[in-house]
C-alpha cells in the first residue's frame, strides 16, 4: 500500500509545483514514522491523511478528507480591492486540518479515526492552527485579474505570475504561497521571505524602490527590548522588509496584518534604539508629544487629506514603503516624508507632498478639530496655512521668503531671502535629537525654550533661547536698526509691573492678510490680549510709521500708551 501512496503522490503533479524534496521527509508526513512531533500512532501510510484513490471527497486532487462545512470570518480592510468570498478550492482543503476543527486522523477512506500520539485529535493550538477566524490571514479565494490589479494600483498584473507564485483557476489560494509537498524553504513555502522574494512576486508597493529604508537597511537588533521579527528566521531589517512590520498570518491586526494591533507598537518595536539608531519611544514619553498612545486604529491610508477627527500616528507623518534617510532644503520636505499625503497652500489635497508644510497643514490648518492656538491675540488664527500665506502683512518665512528685506538681527547663514521649515522650531529637544516634532520638554512640542510668562523681574537669554537660534540677542539689545532701545526696555529694564516677553507682542506665526494689514501688523506684531488691552481712548493698534520706527495706542501693565512712538 505505502508503494501505492508513493505513486499516488507522483500523478498529483498538477496540484503542486514540481519538487526536489519527498514529502515524506516533511512534517504533512503524519504517519507514524514521520519527522514531526504531530504524527499517528501507528498508521505507516503517508498520503492517506490527504488523499485517497477511492471514494475521495468531489474535489480533486482525490481528497480524503470532509469538507469543513462551516463558515469563516473573513479578511477585511479599507485598502483591499479584492473581496474574499469563503474558502474554495485547495484553501477549504488545506483548511480541513489548518482550521483546528476536524480531527486530524479523519479521513473518508478509513470507518474509524486515525489515532494520533500524545493524545493529539485536532491540529494543536499554535501558528499552525488558524481556526475559523481567518480575518488575520492574508485573504484567499478571490478572483485575482488584471481588473483588480488596475483598481489597486500596487499589485503585479496576473500575467506576470509566471514563476513560482501560481493562481488556482484565477484565483489566489493557499497553494500559491505554500507547495504542501515540499518544505526546502520553511513552511511549506513556494520562494523565499528573504528580503520578501515572496512577497513582491503580487506586491508593487509605490515607492518600494532601491532607497527605502525598509528595503536596504543593513540594521539588526541589539537584543534588548523585545524581538521584533519574532515570527521571522532573518535578523535585519532588509531581509525581514515587509515582516518588519506585517504577518501574513495569525496577525495582532488583523487590518493590513501587522504585528500588532496598536499602530504605534509596530514601528516602536525597532524605533526605540534596538535597531533604528534613534530612540523615538524615549522622546514620546516626554510631557509635549504628538501623541500616538492617545489614539486607537484611527489613522487610515484612505482617509481624506484635511483631518476631520483630530488623532496622530506614526503613519500620518510617515510613509512606511517610502521613508529613506535624506535630507532637503527649506521647504522641500526630506526623505523621511516621502510618500505622505498632505495640503498645499491653497488648501488643496495632494497625494504627494513636496514641502514639509503641506504635512503639517493636514490637521493645523483647514481641520475643523484642529488644535486652538495656545495664546489669546487681537487677531485669533488658528489655521497656520492662513498664517503662513506669502499675501500676509508678515509671517515666519516657511513657504517662502519674507517680506522684510532688512533684518539685521539674522545670524548667519540665515538672511533675508532665507526659508525655514516648521521642524526649525517645532522638533524633540536636545542634542542630537531627531528634527520631527515627536517629544519636547518645551510647550507645543517646540526645540527651544520660549516663555510666554509676563511680568518676570530679571531678565534670562534662557527665556528666549528659541528666538536667539535666528536672532542675534547682541545685535537685538545693541543695534538701532533693529529697535535697540524698544526691546531694552521691555525686555530688560525692570519695571513695577515686572518684565515682558517677545510673545506680549509678536505672533511667531504671521498674520492672516483677510485679518491684518500692513501698517498694524507688519513685523508680526499682534498683541496677546492676556497683557496688552485697550487705551483710555479705546485705541488698541500698532502702526508702521517707516523703517525702523512705529507707533502704539494700548495699555500695558498698567501704562496707558497713546501714540506711544519708537523709532532709533
Amino acid at each position: 500500500m505505502l508503494r501505492f501512496s508513493a505513486l499516488l503522490f507522483m500523478s498529483l503533479q498538477p496540484f503542486t509545483l514540481l519538487f526536489s524534496q519527498s514529502v515524506v521527509n516533511t512534517l504533512h508526513n503524519l504517519s507514524a514514522g514521520g519527522p514531526g512531533s504531530v504524527k499517528a500512532s501507528s498508521e505507516s501510510q503517508v498520503c492517506i491523511f490527504c488523499h485517497t484513490p477511492h471514494n475521495s471527497s468531489p474535489k480533486a486532487p482525490l481528497w480524503n478528507r470532509p469538507d469543513p462545512g462551516g463558515n469563516y470570518t473573513l479578511y477585511s480592510s479599507s485598502t483591499a480591492e479584492a473581496s474574499p468570498g469563503q474558502p474554495t478550492g485547495s484553501s477549504l482543503l488545506c483548511l480541513s486540518c489548518h482550521d483546528g476543527t476536524i480531527a486530524l486522523g479523519n479521513v473518508l477512506s478509513r470507518n474509524n479515526t486515525i489515532g494520533f500520539q500524545s493524545g493529539v485529535t485536532t491540529m494543536p493550538t499554535g501558528t499552525t492552527n488558524l481556526t475559523t477566524d481567518l480575518s488575520d490571514d492574508h485573504p484567499l479565494s478571490f478572483t485575482y485579474s488584471s481588473a483588480l490589479a488596475a483598481a489597486d494600483g500596487e499589485l503585479a498584473d496576473p500575467a506576470s505570475l509566471t514563476g513560482p507564485v501560481k493562481l488556482e483557476n484565477g484565483k489566489m489560494q493557499c497553494t500559491s504561497c505554500h507547495d504542501p509537498h515540499e518544505n526546502v524553504l520553511g513552511d511549506f513555502l513556494v520562494a523565499s521571505t528573504r528580503d520578501s522574494e515572496l512577497c513582491l512576486h503580487c506586491h508593487d508597493k509605490a515607492f518600494w524602490s532601491t532607497a527605502a529604508a525598509h528595503r536596504i537597511s543593513n540594521a539588526g537588533w541589539d537584543v534588548s527590548g523585545n524581538d521584533p521579527w519574532f515570527h521571522t528566521p532573518y535578523t535585519t531589517v532588509s531581509e525581514n522588509a515587509c515582516e518588519n512590520c506585517h504577518n501574513p498570518h495569525n496577525a495582532g491586526g488583523s487590518e493590513r496584518l501587522m504585528n500588532f494591533q496598536a499602530e504605534e507598537d509596530n514601528c516602536l518595536i525597532c524605533h526605540d534604539g534596538s535597531v533604528a539608531s534613534t530612540d523615538i519611544k524615549a522622546l514620546l514619553t516626554r510631557p509635549e508629544i504628538h501623541d500616538v498612545f492617545a489614539y486607537s486604529s484611527s489613522h487610515d491610508p484612505y482617509e481624506a487629506n484635511v483631518v476631520s477627527t483630530r488623532h496622530v500616528e506614526c503613519q500620518d507623518c510617515h510613509n512606511p514603503h517610502a521613508s529613506r534617510n535624506s535630507t532637503a532644503n527649506a521647504p522641500a520636505a526630506n526623505g523621511f516624508l516621502l510618500g505622505v499625503k498632505g495640503v498645499d497652500t491653497d488648501g488643496n489635497a495632494v497625494t504627494t507632498i513636496q514641502y514639509e508644510y503641506e504635512l503639517c497643514y493636514r490637521c493645523h490648518a483647514d481641520s475643523p478639530d484642529k488644535p486652538g492656538s495656545p495664546t489669546g491675540r487681537q487677531i485669533e488664527q488658528s489655521n497656520v496655512r492662513l498664517e503662513f500665506d506669502l499675501t500676509n502683512p508678515s509671517f515666519h518665512p516657511i513657504e517662502g521668503p519674507g517680506k522684510n528685506g532688512n533684518v539685521p538681527s539674522l545670524i548667519s547663514p540665515l538672511t533675508e531671502s532665507s526659508i525655514i521649515f516648521c521642524t526649525d522650531c517645532h522638533a524633540s529637544n536636545g542634542s542630537g535629537a531627531p528634527s520631527g516634532p515627536h517629544g519636547s520638554i518645551y510647550p507645543q512640542i517646540l526645540k527651544y525654550n520660549y516663555s510666554t510668562i509676563d511680568g518676570k523681574s530679571v531678565y534670562n537669554p534662557f527665556d528666549f533661547e528659541l528666538c536667539f537660534q535666528c536672532h542675534s540677542e547682541t545685535v537685538i539689545f545693541n543695534n538701532d536698526d533693529v529697535g535697540r532701545d524698544v526691546h531694552e526696555q521691555h525686555l530688560k529694564e525692570n519695571t513695577e509691573s515686572g518684565l515682558t516677553t517677545c510673545n506680549v507682542c509678536h505672533d511667531p506665526h504671521g498674520v492672516s492678510s483677510s485679518q491684518g494689514s500692513p501698517t498694524a501688523n507688519s513685523h508680526l506684531i499682534n498683541f496677546d490680549l492676556s497683557v496688552v488691552s485697550s487705551n483710555e481712548d479705546g485705541q488698541l493698534r500698532f502702526e508702521d510709521t517707516g523703517l525702523f520706527e512705529g507707533e502704539c495706542y494700548l495699555s500695558c501693565h498698567g501704562e496707558d500708551h497713546d501714540r506711544a512712538h519708537y523709532k532709533n
